[in-house]
């Protein structure tokens, strides 16, 4: 138990930014990265920063979707 304690705390210690954490989920999100780049930033990825940019990314990409139906059923472009 003491060694996935240790191994925890190295990967909460990786040097990514949370900016850098975000522009890699959001790569993610696209599916658009090239294998390099994702094998170097598994390395470095802050797992908790990639928790958090998930979350935050799933939830943009939610009101987004909520906001595009919302428009479209309200502006009659929908009705035929």
């Amino acid at each position: 138990m003491a060694d996935s304690g240790a191994e925890l705390k190295a990967a909460t210690d990786r040097p990514l930014s949370f900016v850098q954490t975000v522009k890699a989920v959001a790569w993610s999100f696209v599916g658009l990265r090239k294998r390099a780049g994702y094998e170097q930033d598994v390395q470095k990825l802050n797992p908790v920063h990639v928790i958090l940019a998930g979350i935050i990314g799933a939830g943009l990409f939610i009101l987004a979707l909520s906001l595009a139906v919302n428009w479209v059923v309200h502006s009659g472009v929908a009705a035929g």
